[in-house]
């Protein structure tokens, strides 16, 4: 059956080469990319074409971008979607805004008593409803490796969380998945990350104690690091990585293993035994 939508890519796909040269750059750049199949990276460098067609890129002055760069920030926007049914999971915004630095941004808050609460506050990402995405161009540079950062994913996150209207902490779930279990692992681990630092403010936590600030960020931090940082993740929270993994439908946990297992790089070195000598 002849669809529109299908159309649609497919010419947008074929107005909009990429050389393989710059995506071999992006690859290069982007460790978290790694152990993708083939299959996948071309989907994925398709998603980052279309991402490109459909929303706006807009650089501040003191930002210089190039067609690796956009296709870098590309296709880490699009990687929580590789394995999504095409459902417009973007909608509802058209442009990112990439600014040289972290910005300063008014922030208002209405806490339980009715009080508002106005404040000034220095932020590297921001994602508004039915607004742009603001990014910090030394953060997006920043984003792209196994080290529990990756700001485009953050802000993205946050984009997916409003799909349902303000962000909660609860994006649109698949028909397979049942509110309550996810509710229960991401509540469960929002109770117990406050707790920890209720009880110590600067305590080591085993993520971003920015999660803590309300279920929206934790979402947005889980997924950040359920990207960026799955093993970390797995071990602190097993039941919010096992949710997320059902989300998005991917398992960034067991492609970094492979990786470990297999590819030098990303095998530690053996540890010296006590008191053996080089000789």
């Amino acid at each position: 059956m002849w669809s529109f939508r299908a159309w649609r890519r497919r010419r947008i796909l074929a107005r909009h080469p990429v050389k393989p040269a710059h995506w071999d750059a992006v690859l290069q750049r982007l460790p978290i990319l790694d152990g993708l199949s083939e299959a996948e990276a071309l989907r994925l460098c398709e998603l980052a074409v279309l991402f490109l067609h459909d929303k706006r890129v807009s650089a501040l002055p003191g930002v210089e971008l190039d067609r690796v760069d956009r296709l870098a920030l590309a296709a880490q926007a699009v990687l929580p979607l590789l394995h999504l049914e095409e459902l417009n999971w973007y909608q509802g915004f058209h442009e990112i805004v990439l600014y040289p630095d972290d910005f300063v941004s008014p922030q208002r808050h209405r806490d339980a008593s009715g009080v508002v609460h106005e404040w000034d506050a220095e932020h590297s990402g921001e994602a508004w409803q039915r607004g742009p995405v603001i990014l910090a161009w030394p953060g997006v540079q920043a984003s792209g490796g196994w080290d529990a950062y990756n700001l485009v994913i953050h802000e993205l996150a946050h984009k997916l969380d409003m799909l349902g209207g303000d962000a909660n902490g609860l994006p649109p779930l698949h028909r397979d998945m049942r509110i309550q279990d996810w509710a229960s692992a991401m509540q469960g681990a929002y109770d117990r990350l406050n707790a920890q630092l209720d009880a110590d403010p600067q305590a080591d936590t085993a993520i971003d104690p920015y999660a803590a600030e309300d279920p929206a960020e934790f979402f947005a931090v889980a997924s950040e690091y359920f990207f960026s940082a799955p093993d970390l993740l797995h071990q602190a929270f097993p039941a919010v990585y096992a949710q997320l993994a059902r989300f998005y439908r991917q398992d960034p946990q067991a492609r970094l293993q492979r990786l470990q297992a297999a590819h030098p790089d990303y095998q530690s070195p053996p540890k010296e035994t006590p008191g053996a000598t080089n000789g």
